[in-house]
């Protein structure tokens, strides 16, 4: 494997990052981008796009199709056809659009908390209700709900669900026989699926996930997935992403969706940056896998000989880790905010990802080993801290 370098930390202060906008001493491990410079295979072929000097409209070239569809043929066994894949600048943009397009007002769109918070948005703010499945959390380890799940789908008013593959905050990645079941549901009550599998590169190295897609021909048929390189190469503020829909009704409303919301047109980096990822960045994402999962390990080591009273919840996806409050009294929230105050270190309050989160923090681990063990650091001595003045 070709050496990088995730060691070196990069200076994100000045740069107008949102992570980063924090004061002085304070350690952010709380938004879902990485700290680490983009894959040089990628970072030339940005350089090569601006060495051209000019920067007017883009079209969408078939290298970006065959860079999608190669990709995820080669990674993870399923063959898109290039017909059902279209440009969109973003996948909460494209979430968005759907929920506007697919819904008329007041219908339930159904999430499965708690969940990546950004899903609220997208549907209270398009004029649905929020239709909350809470997972089910025993031992560690996250299930389904199915007799809540189906009950809430059999809702006439329930049009849409928005399904999280791998699962953002939890780090769940879900298997075969669960994503048959929800495609079965829902193409029985007459529900469209939005996948968001925008984590999906992120697993463990000896793990992979499964494109909801390919799993039934319920589920190709009631699916819009989104896709994009952003989570896993970390080129969020690049606006580059993609929607699969292998079904030609369905396509169409998606299509007619994102080009009215005219989200569907790419800025003149957008393409070079998803092809170059695509088809070069394989060892640098290889590397990085392995990397991350060192993390993993050693904030779950930490965690169990310095820290005994929290918990990791089990993952094997993403780079954020989803942390048990145990026996801790207080909410999320306020544990989050101490911890910011007291230590500098900024956590996602659990209680963002909906009720079913107000006994969990969520920390993103994606940055070099030293800043790992800051974190860390920090942590303990937050933790210790909140528990001995809870105590008094």
């Amino acid at each position: 494997m070709k050496p990088y370098d995730f060691d070196t930390p990069v200076n994100r202060f000045g740069t107008d990052s949102y992570k980063w906008a924090v004061a002085e001493g304070e350690l952010p491990m709380w938004v879902a981008d990485m700290d680490f410079k983009a894959a040089p295979e990628i970072l030339e072929a940005l350089q090569a796009r601006l060495d051209h000097g000019v920067f007017g409209y883009a079209e969408i070239p078939d290298a970006w199709y065959q860079a999608y569809i190669g990709w995820w043929e080669t990674r993870h066994g399923f063959r898109m056809q290039k017909e059902g894949l279209f440009f969109c600048t973003g996948v909460v943009p494209a979430i968005s659009s759907m929920v506007r397009k697919l819904t008329t007002p007041n219908e339930n769109v159904l999430i499965q908390s708690p969940v990546y918070n950004i899903f609220y948005n997208s549907i209270l703010n398009n004029g649905c209700r929020v239709l909350e499945s809470p997972l089910v959390y025993e031992n560690g380890v996250y299930s389904v709900d199915f007799a809540d799940l189906e009950a809430k789908l059999a809702d006439p008013q329930t049009t849409l669900m928005i399904l999280c593959n791998p699962h953002n905050p939890i780090g769940k990645i879900w298997d075969r026989e669960t994503l048959a079941k929800i495609g079965e549901l829902a193409a029985r009550y007459h529900v469209t699926v939005i996948s968001d599998e925008i984590h999906c590169d992120l697993t463990e190295p000896d793990c992979d996930y499964i494109p909801f897609a390919s799993v039934s021909e319920d589920c190709r048929r009631v699916s819009a997935t989104c896709v994009a390189p952003t989570k896993a190469f970390n080129l969020a503020g690049l606006q580059t992403a993609a929607v699969y829909v292998p079904d030609p009704v369905l396509r169409h409303k998606v299509w007619r969706g994102l080009n009215t919301d005219e989200v569907a047109e790419p800025n003149a980096f957008a393409t070079a940056a998803a092809v170059a990822a695509f088809t070069k960045g394989a060892g640098w994402l290889d590397a990085l896998r392995v990397y991350l999962s060192g993390n993993r390990r050693r904030v779950a080591e930490f965690l169990a000989h310095e820290v005994p009273f929290v918990r990791l919840a089990a993952g094997k996806a993403t780079y954020l880790l989803w942390i048990n409050l145990g026996e801790l009294m207080g909410g999320s929230r306020e544990i989050a905010a101490f911890l910011r105050k007291e230590t500098g270190l900024y956590l996602s309050a659990g209680a963002s990802y909906g009720a079913a989160g107000d006994r969990f923090l969520r920390m993103n681990i994606a940055c070099p080993r030293a800043t790992l063990e800051d974190g860390l650091a920090r942590l303990k001595a937050g933790l210790i801290a909140y528990r001995e003045q809870s105590a008094r």
